[in-house]
This record gives C-alpha cells, sequence and structure tokens, in this order.
C-alpha cells in the first residue's frame, strides 16, 4: 500500500503519528488542545499544521488516514464512568461528524481503555460500532497489550480500525498473536524478580505486574499524576521510575516531552500526565505497517460467540451485516516482555516514608489480597527511611 496521509484528533504527544511515521506514514494535521502537549506535538512534528480544538473543526483535509486516541476520563475504572455521554469521552461524537462528511476518510483508527469492552456490558462500545456502520464503515478491533511488544508496561488498549476501502481492517488487527507467555496473578514473590504496583492505590486497586509496571496513567488514585511503584523481591525496596523511563515505556526516545514552555520547562507532573495519556509507539507502528502489506484475514479465527447481552469479546470484526468475536490474543509480536529491571537506564526514586506508610494503611484497611512479606516489607523500609 502506497504511505498514507494522515490527520491525527486528540494527538496527545503523537504517540500514534510517529509509530505510522516509522512505518512509512506521514502525519499532515494533527489536533490537540493541551497546551503542553501541542508544545511537544510543534517540536517534534515541526511542519504539520496544528489545530487546538476538534470542536471547532469544521472539517478535516484530505486524507487517507483519520486517527483519534479520544478521552477516557468518562470511561475508564479511574475516571467517571459515564461513558459516551460524559463530556470528554463523548467528544467521540465529534469525531464522526468530521468523518461523516465529505469525503469520507477511507480509514479510520480509534484507541482507548479496555473498559470501553465491559462499560455497561458494552453498551458504549455498541453506540461506536452502530455509528461505523451506520457510515458504511467495515470495523473491527482487539485488545492489545503493550507487553506484546517488549516493552515492560502492563498496558491493554482496545484498538478499532474502521475501513471504506479495500483494506480489511480484520485482516490488519488480526494477522499477528503471540500467546503469552507471563501470568498476572498475584502470588508469592520470587528472589530475582520485580513488581509493579500502584502506591496511590491499596483499598481498590493493586496494579500488579510481574517484571513490569502497570499501565502508566495520567491520574492516580489521588487525581494526580504520579508514577507507578516497582517493589525489588530481593532488596525489598520500593521505588518509581524516572520520567525518561517512562516515556521510553510507551516507545518514546528519552526527553521526548522534555519541551520548554515559554522558556521554562514543562513541570514533571505534567510531563507524567502527558506520556499517561499517550498511546504506546509501537502499537501504531505495527499496524502502520500490517496496512503496509496487506494481509489477508484467515476466516477460521471467527466464532459465533458474539452475545449482545455479554461484556463484548475482547476481539471482534464486522463481516456483512454481523458481528462475530474472534480467536486471538493481546500479544502481538512478542510472547515475553523484557524485565523491568534490565530495561531501566536512569536511576529509580525511593518511595517516601509517607507514601508508604498511606500505602500500608490502605491495603490493611481494604480487602485486597497481597504476597505473603509484601505488606511488611514496605513497612520496614517506610521506618528505614
Amino acid at each position: 500500500m502506497r504511505t498514507l496521509r494522515v490527520a491525527g484528533l486528540f494527538a496527545g504527544v503523537g504517540g500514534i503519528e510517529l509509530g505510522l511515521e516509522q512505518a512509512g506514514h506521514h502525519a499532515e494535521f494533527l489536533c490537540e488542545i493541551d497546551p503542553f502537549a501541542g508544545a511537544v506535538l510543534t517540536q517534534r512534528f515541526r511542519d504539520v499544521p496544528l489545530h487546538h480544538d476538534v470542536t471547532t473543526l469544521r472539517s478535516l483535509p484530505t486524507v487517507d488516514l483519520v486517527t483519534a486516541g479520544f478521552p477516557c476520563q468518562d470511561i475508564s475504572l479511574a475516571g467517571t464512568r459515564t461513558g459516551l455521554a460524559g463530556a470528554r469521552s463523548g467528544l467521540v461524537g465529534t469525531v464522526f461528524e468530521l468523518i461523516g462528511r465529505r469525503p469520507r476518510p477511507p480509514l479510520v483508527l480509534l484507541e482507548n481503555v479496555q473498559n470501553l469492552l465491559r462499560l455497561d456490558r458494552g453498551r458504549h462500545l455498541d453506540l461506536i460500532l452502530d455509528e461505523f456502520e451506520r457510515l458504511r464503515y467495515r470495523w473491527a478491533y482487539r485488545l492489545v497489550d503493550t507487553r506484546g511488544f517488549g516493552l515492560p508496561q502492563r498496558r491493554q488498549r482496545v484498538i478499532l480500525l474502521a475501513s471504506r476501502c479495500d483494506v480489511d481492517p480484520a485482516a490488519v488487527l488480526f494477522s499477528k498473536a503471540k500467546r503469552p507467555g507471563v501470568v498476572d496473578r498475584i502470588g508469592p514473590m520470587e528472589p530475582g524478580r520485580q513488581y509493579g504496583f500502584y502506591w496511590t492505590e491499596g483499598r481498590r486497586g493493586v496494579g500488579w505486574a510481574v517484571d513490569a509496571v502497570p499501565t502508566i496513567k495520567a491520574g492516580s488514585g489521588f487525581s494526580i499524576p504520579s508514577p507507578p511503584a516497582i517493589f525489588d523481591a530481593e532488596s525489598g525496596w520500593a521505588s518509581t521510575p524516572d520520567i525518561t523511563d517512562a516515556e521510553r515505556l510507551q516507545g518514546f526516545r528519552a526527553n521526548w516531552t522534555r519541551i520548554p514552555i515559554d522558556g521554562k520547562p514543562v513541570r514533571e507532573g505534567h510531563r507524567w500526565r502527558m506520556v499517561g495519556n499517550a498511546v504506546s509507539v509501537p502499537v501504531s507502528r505495527w499496524i502502520g505497517r500490517e496496512l503496509r502489506e496487506h494481509p489477508q484475514f484467515d476466516r477460521s479465527l471467527l466464532t459465533d460467540s458474539w452475545d449482545p447481552s455479554a461484556v463484548r469479546p475482547p476481539a471482534a470484526c464486522s463481516r456483512g451485516r454481523r458481528r462475530y468475536a474472534v480467536r486471538t490474543t493481546p500479544f502481538v509480536e512478542r510472547s515475553i516482555h523484557r524485565p523491568i529491571g534490565k530495561f531501566l537506564k536512569a536511576e529509580t526514586s525511593s518511595l517516601s516514608t509517607r507514601a508508604l506508610l498511606g500505602y500500608v494503611s490502605r491495603a490493611r484497611e481494604g480487602s485486597k489480597r497481597f504476597p505473603p512479606g509484601f505488606i511488611e516489607a514496605l513497612e520496614l523500609q517506610a521506618f528505614a527511611g
């Protein structure tokens, strides 16, 4: 396939666009309302026009692919859970208004959180699929884990590709799959391994990830951007990664978000929020490569397990007027990710006594299960500090 011309809506710091660029495609238009992320886009995509508010756009330029990592705050477990009725996630309606105007783009790529499959038993996802079908797009979606590209971040996102051209979105999204080589359940810790968790949680969530960090988030349980924590089972010590390694965990080069605003460096909290909002670069790079290779879809992957009354399956597609679940996995290119201890380059920062004791207190008040010795080790670290 030829090089695609791309318009990126809700572009953030350009994770989708950078990955597509690495696959040989070209961004011709970007839209992002956050001034800090906009400064990053201006610096990193110097020749690409930037519009600041999707709601004031009257039309899109003529492009081959429109992308939108639309806001997840009203969909995610950490957000309002009001779904597409929310003020922020409901902005996906603006995307449909824009692509519904002629000439309609041949391809549309959306990205959002895993909870889109579960919220109101999938009703909000159905609204999106219904709208694509009304506009005569074929569609396919797949839950994809960033660990399946070798990066030690357990980040699962719904990737949805829709097409009005000869590109089969199911062929693009389902041509590659690996059986995951990791187990996420909480169990006894092993020496030599490191475990990611959310130090701002404790009562309701843990975020436990083996040799990886849990999803880097734009907001935490305290409603502030904050890094996940990493517990070393051998030393019994908990620390947090540097922002430059967080950027690398999303597939960017270090200091991608280090852009001065009015001559002053962007605060680290803003950088954590931008990184948490970003789309992992290797995810869009994979899609960009598949769009160039034009693979064939294996129809044996289709199942009849689409149940309108149940939580939506982790992968599905439309074929004609029917919807099918698809047999695949969230891991695309690799079964095993690089261990977080071997991935990090910058020094980590120890959790403060206040942070540790706060986490221990919340953990003991809640009903979550923790590995033997974990809470006690955090308590020892707090008093040692």
